[in-house]
């Protein structure tokens, strides 16, 4: 029999999450703070939870994608968070990114007060990736916990792989981070350099080194859209990229690892904050350019 989900922050990855796992004949209760993001997986068939007491008590299985690391600690240990109605044997999957501390801080939390293990799970491949459900995520748990929840993610990612213990998968996102974010930078420069030769066509270059080792998914999507200064439909935000980027930095200067890269990005999209297109496409990244 099919456990029952709990999923808990409804926003533009978690939506076609949940929409995937109810058609994959999974019962799922949802909860999030804002209510109007309930109505698209409740016409898909989601059971309300009018709290997320009555969404613990619902699942076997609790499923997060929020925002941040405050937000999570919020959502887990506040007054009326999960930690207040769970029950061991219950297990939560954090599909969040946030930091990786706070990722081991609050398991261990969680487990020394309820019983319960959690399984840090942050995913990859924006909101295209999460409605086909060819996401790749990258776990950090027990073995056996990972185990368990595989036939359930395998309906959300086309790569499911457990990289290490509770705080791994948080890192192997922070990797994931530092790549795409330098990528981001670098092909907005190159469309830019591209268009400003004045005999290369720029919108015919994801085309032209398509297999080559320029070439990546990044490339391929925002390669078109940056030449045309297309920000809709929005594919992600520049700040939340930012944020990811920030965790690397603090992380790598914790470790003694140097990250020049890392640090590059975060300056260029720092610099969008500061125009106000943080929470905009991460598109706007041509203003910077023209």
């Amino acid at each position: 029999m099919k456990p029952n989900l709990g999923f808990i922050g409804l926003g533009f990855m978690g939506t076609p999450m949940v929409s995937r796992l109810l058609s994959a004949g999974y019962n799922v209760w949802v909860w999030n703070r804002t209510k109007q993001k309930l109505l698209e997986p409740l016409r898909h068939g989601a059971f309300e939870a009018h709290s997320i007491n009555e969404l613990v008590e619902k699942a076997n299985i609790v499923m997060l994608c929020l925002t941040d690391s405050k937000a999570v600690g919020e959502i887990v240990f506040g007054s009326e968070g999960i930690s207040a109605s769970a029950t061991s044997g219950q297990l939560v999957v954090d599909f969040s990114s946030i930091d990786p501390q706070s990722t081991i801080s609050y398991s261990n939390r969680l487990k020394y007060e309820t019983g319960i293990n959690w399984i840090d799970a942050p995913v990859s491949g924006g909101i295209q990736g999460a409605a086909n459900g060819t996401l790749a995520i990258m776990a950090g748990g027990l073995i056996e916990d990972i185990d368990l929840i595989r036939p359930i993610v395998k309906n959300l990612s086309q790569q499911f792989t457990r990289i290490g213990d509770v705080g791994a998968g948080q890192v192997a996102k922070l990797c994931n981070q530092i790549i795409v974010g330098s990528n981001i930078v670098a092909i907005a420069e190159c469309i830019r350099f591209a268009e400003k030769s004045e005999v290369v066509d720029a919108f015919k270059l994801p085309e032209a080194l398509k297999g080559g080792w320029a070439d990546s998914q990044p490339f391929q999507t925002l390669g078109p859209r940056f030449a045309a200064r297309s920000t809709q439909p929005t594919v992600g935000y520049a700040n939340t990229m930012l944020k990811d980027l920030n965790t690397a930095i603090k992380l790598g200067k914790e470790n003694d690892a140097n990250l020049p890269m890392a640090k590059l990005a975060a300056k260029t999209l720092k610099k969008l904050d500061a125009l106000g297109l943080g929470e905009s496409d991460i598109g706007e990244i041509m203003t910077l350019f023209n």
